[in-house]
């Protein structure tokens, strides 16, 4: 027998790091909540019953939970809708069904319940938000071309249609823009009227044919009218230039109800053949973090998508620390929506640098390893790819960096091309571009260190 062969033997006999088991999809039953039992499920499959009953301030939500959660967690997320929260509360039914809510403990360390409400106890007591964290961390804004339309990469625009979703998630990394303003942050605002904005949307894309990538966004775009939303989609395929259109919407998963509305499904599928016609490449791209928020109702909403004709519904996770930061939470999620759902694992971005993300937010070394944790048990084409956003510089795999101090936990990046705003930049692609690690992850030396910038 050869060494290889006595290695390869040997490891036979021992636990792998990771063991698939299939799991079921489950729908829980929201009559477990004492403010839902009487609702019937003709209610929870309609998408306008979830839209009014979407929790909106911690009365509705006492009265949804009743006494299976205690005082101590509404007074936490009390002090920190009061001094942290850049996100208000805006949960659909749909959403807080996916939580524990077993007992408060239970309660406190769902994974749903840690990014969807963020209760003060939650934030990093020593440095809640990094010394260069921004409210526009990307800066899109600054990349507008007109308003809502961020230009950054060479071929590929975001348009952001409107600046609501129907639900907020705590870490929104457009929380300067995105919901109602909250204590903490008075939110910036669209301008334009609706229709306007499109029009200018609409003229710079024809008016710039090296543009072939658009990614219609907001907020969510299950909250743009669907009438408005079908019109706007068949100007862009009307333009010759445009040959990918991806429309993001986390509400695939925090409302799936919406996506199996007649109107919506049948709509789609107008969007979805004249798509494909032109030879236009249609996709949906969801927002779930947790393998808990992957139920059936999820699975039939991207399983209608694909039928109707969009080519692909891809999962955009964003990595966040208690929520799926093991390799164990990533590849749970990744089966039950690559193998249960139908829906492709795409990426997952490190939470960015907004104010308050700090006790999300995990280092790029432990990034690193898990993209490494993660190898080799999706097939390849399903493998998702852990990337860093890097401001003024986009998405890098996390093992892209050209530097690293690990010491202050600085991440230098180098760029191939120009955004919008530096074409008369001459250093911009020699230039590099730091990303920070949260201060909590450094050894002493680091946080010392941050500790005297900071005084």
């Amino acid at each position: 027998m050869t060494a290889i062969q006595e290695a390869g033997s040997s490891t036979d006999t021992l636990d792998q790091p990771y063991v698939y088991t299939r799991k079921e999809l489950v729908e829980p039953d929201w009559r477990r909540f004492p403010g839902w039992r009487a609702v019937t499920e003709a209610q929870w499959r309609d998408a306008q019953w979830q839209r009014v009953h979407c929790l909106r301030d911690i009365r509705q939500l006492r009265a949804v939970l009743g006494d299976l959660v205690d005082e101590r967690f509404f007074q936490d997320l009390a002090d920190d809708q009061r001094e942290r929260a850049t996100m208000s509360m805006l949960l659909p039914p749909q959403m807080l069904n996916t939580m524990d809510a077993g007992s408060t403990e239970a309660f406190y360390a769902d994974p749903v319940r840690r990014y969807m409400l963020p209760v003060r106890g939650d934030r990093d007591p020593e440095w809640p938000s990094h010394p260069h964290s921004e409210r526009d961390s990307l800066h899109e804004a600054e990349m507008w071309v007109v308003e809502g339309l961020t230009h950054r990469y060479p071929t590929k625009v975001l348009a952001e249609l409107l600046s609501t979703c129907p639900q907020y998630c705590g870490h929104c990394t457009r929380m300067d823009l995105v919901g109602n303003s909250t204590e903490q942050v008075e939110k910036h605002r669209l301008t334009l009227k609706p229709a306007d904005r499109q029009d200018a949307m609409i003229g710079y894309l024809r008016a710039t044919p090296g543009v072939r990538d658009v990614v219609v966004s907001g907020g969510d775009v299950a909250n743009v009218p669907w009438h408005q939303l079908e019109a706007f989609l068949m100007r862009l395929l009307a333009i010759e230039t445009v040959r990918d259109i991806r429309l993001a919407t986390k509400a695939l998963a925090g409302m799936p109800q919406h996506w199996l509305q007649p109107k919506v499904v049948e709509g789609l599928e107008r969007v979805a053949r004249t798509a494909q016609r032109r030879g236009v490449n249609l996709a949906i791209h969801t927002h779930v973090n947790h393998a808990r928020s992957v139920t059936p109702l999820v699975a039939e909403a991207a399983r209608t998508a694909v039928d109707v004709g969009v080519r692909d519904v891809r999962n955009q996770g964003v990595l966040m620390r208690g929520v799926n930061a093991t390799p164990n939470a990533l590849l749970d999620l990744c089966f039950a929506l690559q193998g249960e759902a139908g829906i492709l694992p795409y990426y997952f971005y490190l939470c960015d640098m907004i104010p308050n993300a700090e006790h999300w937010r995990v280092a790029v070394w432990e990034a690193q390893e898990l993209q490494h944790a993660i190898m080799g048990y999706l097939p390849g084409y399903a493998t998702p790819r852990i990337v860093c956003d890097v401001p003024y510089v986009g998405k890098r795999w996390v093992h892209q960096l050209a530097e690293y101090d690990r010491v202050r936990g600085i991440s230098y990046w180098t760029k191939n091309y120009r955004t919008g705003i530096e074409h008369e930049d001459p250093d911009a692609l020699r230039r590099h571009y730091p990303y920070y690690d949260p201060i909590s992850t450094l050894p002493a030396e680091g946080r010392l260190w941050w500790k005297g910038e900071a005084g």
